[in-house]
């Protein structure tokens, strides 16, 4: 009898518990989002995580949800099941929840609004910056065209200068070429010279050699002749005596 009693308190406490339950594995995204701690994003997580993998198999698998950690798994477990029909959970429940969760949307935003401001002015505080740069790089700007101007007024000078340069050039070139072959005329007159000049002095002394030969085999001759007389008349007078 303590059995059967004891199974239909459980049975009643099992169905009480059911009432207030969101089946995790057949909810809507809005019966999720109802759950503590569960917004639009987890609430459409845990639906993605389902239709991936299939039905939880046990509660703990929540935690495989990505944003589910164990924090947001102990506030929602009290109000989920893997079975049985989906019944929102008590409101006062979620009610904290939500107001918990508008305070980070609101210091978030608060977050987010304040580096947009800090770059608005930074933007500001830039500006007159920006603008001195524009107007000192103005005159440089304005110079520009006179820079130009005087450019294209030098360019007729250079042409000439350049003009000049080759005209010197050219005229270098043609003097040192005429005072080339002019050196080479001379030189080879000089050589001319030099060898008719070499010519005569071997013939006057050839002629004078042989002028010299000459003369000595003369005299050899007439030394020849006078030592035969000589030797003659010494024969001669040997004779007579």
């Amino acid at each position: 009898m303590k059995r059967i009693i004891l199974a239909l308190i459980a049975l009643l406490a099992y169905a009480g518990i059911a009432l207030g339950a969101v089946n995790v594995n057949t909810a809507t995204k809005a019966e999720l989002e109802a759950l503590a701690g569960i917004g639009p994003v987890k609430a459409q997580a845990i639906i993605d995580y389902r239709t991936k993998n299939g039905n939880f198999k046990s509660l703990d698998d929540l935690k495989k949800v990505p944003g589910i950690g164990d924090a947001t798994f102990d506030k929602m477990k009290p109000d989920v099941t893997l079975t049985g029909a989906t019944s929102a959970p008590a409101k006062d429940a979620k009610a904290p929840e939500k107001k918990a969760e508008a305070k980070p949307a609101a210091a978030e935003k608060k977050a987010d609004a304040k580096p947009a401001a800090d770059a608005k002015a930074a933007d500001k505080k830039a500006e007159p910056a920006k603008k001195a740069d524009e107007k000192k790089a103005e005159p440089a700007k304005k110079a520009e065209p006179a820079k130009k101007a005087d450019e294209k007024k030098a360019e007729p000078a250079k042409k000439a200068d350049d003009k000049k340069a080759e005209a010197d050039k050219k005229a270098a070139d043609k003097k040192a070429e005429a005072d080339k072959k002019a050196a080479d005329k001379k030189a080879a007159a000089d050589k001319k010279a030099a060898d008719k000049k070499a010519e005569a002095d071997k013939k006057a002394a050839d002629k004078k050699a042989a002028a010299d030969k000459k003369a000595d085999d003369k005299k050899a001759a007439a030394d020849k002749k006078g030592d035969a007389k000589k030797d003659e008349k010494k024969k001669d007078d040997e004779k007579k005596k």
